[in-house]
């Protein structure tokens, strides 16, 4: 093991505000932020590497899944005579970043094919979406295998326009798990390879790619992009912009609507030969990368832990990790549910996901400077759904949540946990849309189904004055509904003031969820 101290630790885990100020301190880099962050590097145990080639790591977003591709023997025949097998992809867990990684076990053939090259590419923030490459014909595809419960499907191509005749290689998914960053030689670039930019369509199509220009891509190579969790985080391998030799890699984080100048890592990720392929957690303490300057014998995976300063302000990235499961509230078995990330204030989805049929599991990452609605459904359950407002200024933190989705039936009841009012005032505020919006959905789709709205409020204020306030924010929800065309003769406004209460009066947390509106099922005919 040995331990590094070197300034562009800073840059990677708390400072886009360097970045502003970079030709500021451009001499002054080593004296104002040399202690800022240590870092131990290690390469990691048996349970990854071997005696043959490891490389091209990626993790999810939590840091408990590790993707990586290895020449180790794979068929029996190669096994027996301790043999270099083709590319294969492999796969290590672990229960905690504080663990040590378990064996790591070949993904099924359905992924692995015996007689072909095949090597990972980047996993989607949640572990169930997979991008392979395939170099059969020279011109190098990328390809996207699922995980549908607990098997993987077999790869299918992004076809065109992500693929072409010229080279697609490395890719990187931006948070909302449909926006593609990506590496092709293709022409109208800058020179070489460069990383370009889709948009996959509610249809599954993808835009035609953008290059992402300067200052990312040069004359030169670029490859290797990862995009953190954080949504405005690139490190990516480059030929150009300077370096230790051959590919060394750089990080840039978006700010103002444009990528900030590239800055080198250092080492010890960067040496004198090609270092191309670096990921990070979520939570940025942890990165790995792939190296075979350190071992002078084979390519092997290497862990970087990151040991901030902690008199620094800012402490790290700056987003929410929502993890959980969603299960049947009566069986509490797993349920296949889809999960919508929406921007409340904009009314706009900002990206679609799933929970694992089988394990009912589920992973978001959720950037800071939105409020996020968080709508979870499945066919026959009332849809249920989380708040989480973010300012620019909220730290990383992660969540787990367990969502126990109720029966379609008569008396179940859910909170509408996106619903804003002004303070003591009956008034919708328009954040409140999208989620009005599903209950007016929902009522379309089952329209033999009468409810009841219900108001609620915590302790403070009088009796009379809190039975008033939430009868009109009943009201209002009511009125919204019935003003999209649902029937009025389906929908009770009722209020209930501080009689029901779900939580302590006695703090700010509790009150606060005793201030709700509920969607309360009355008949289903």
């Amino acid at each position: 093991m040995r331990t590094f101290v070197f300034v562009t630790s800073f840059i990677v885990l708390f400072s886009s505000n360097y970045f502003a100020q970079q030709k500021k301190f451009k001499q002054q880099r080593t004296s104002e932020f040399n202690d800022s962050v240590k870092i131990i590097t290690k390469r990691i145990g048996i349970n990854i590497n071997s005696k043959f080639d490891e490389y091209a790591p990626v993790v999810t977003a939590d840091g408990l899944q590790m993707f990586f591709t290895s020449r180790r023997p794979f068929t029996e025949k190669e096994i027996k005579k301790e043999k270099a097998s083709k590319e294969k992809i492999y796969i290590s867990t672990r229960k905690s970043d504080k663990d040590e990684w378990e064996p790591s076990v070949p993904l099924p053939e359905t992924v692995n094919h015996s007689t072909r090259n095949v090597s990972n590419i980047t996993v989607t923030n949640d572990g169930q979406r997979l991008l392979v490459y395939f170099d059969d014909d020279g011109n190098g595809e990328i390809y996207e295998s699922e995980l549908i419960g607990k098997e993987w499907s077999a790869p299918k191509s992004l076809g065109f326009p992500i693929n072409t005749e010229y080279h697609e290689s490395s890719a990187s998914f931006a948070p909302d798990g449909k926006t593609l960053y990506f590496v092709s030689n293709r022409k109208g670039g800058l020179g070489g390879r460069d990383i370009w930019m889709s948009t996959r369509t509610p249809d599954g199509k993808w835009t035609t790619p953008v290059n992402v220009g300067e200052p990312i891509n040069t004359p030169d190579d670029e490859e290797g992009v990862f995009i953190h969790p954080d949504g405005k985080t690139m490190f990516f391998s480059s030929k150009g912009h300077g370096g230790k030799g051959g590919y060394d890699v750089f990080v840039s984080v978006y700010d103002e609507g444009h990528w900030m100048e590239p800055v080198n890592l250092g080492e010890p990720v960067n040496g004198p030969g090609d270092d191309i392929f670096l990921v990070l957690t979520a939570n940025g303490k942890k990165g790995y990368f792939s190296s075979e300057g350190m071992s002078a014998k084979d390519k092997d995976i290497y862990e970087l832990e990151f040991i901030p300063n902690f008199q620094l302000k800012n402490k790290g990235p700056k987003l929410a990790l929502v993890k959980g499961i969603v299960i049947d509230a009566d069986t509490k078995q797993p349920v296949a549910a889809k999960l919508n990330v929406v921007d409340n204030e904009k009314n706009i989805s900002i990206g679609d996901y799933k929970s694992n049929e089988a394990t009912g599991n589920f992973l978001i990452s959720l950037p800071s400077g939105k409020n996020y609605g968080l709508n979870v459904n499945a066919e026959g359950y009332m849809f249920h759904s989380e708040n989480f407002n973010l300012p620019d200024s909220a730290q990383f933190k992660e969540y787990y949540i367990t969502i126990e989705l109720k029966k379609l039936k008569e008396g179940a009841k859910v909170v509408l946990k996106n619903i804003f009012f002004d303070y003591d005032k009956a008034t919708l505020r328009p954040e409140s849309y999208p989620e009005l919006n599903r209950v007016v959905d929902l009522l379309n789709q089952n329209p033999k189904i009468k409810v009841e709205i219900s108001g609620h409020t915590d302790s403070k204020g009088s009796d009379e004055y809190n039975l008033k306030l939430s009868q009109l924010r009943a009201k209002s929800v009511v009125e919204y509904i019935i003003s999209k065309g649902i029937p009025s003769n389906r929908l009770i406004a009722k209020g209930y003031g501080e009689t029901q209460p779900i939580d302590t009066n006695d703090t700010e947390e509790g009150r606060q969820n005793n201030r709700r509106v509920e969607f309360k099922v009355l008949s289903v005919e």
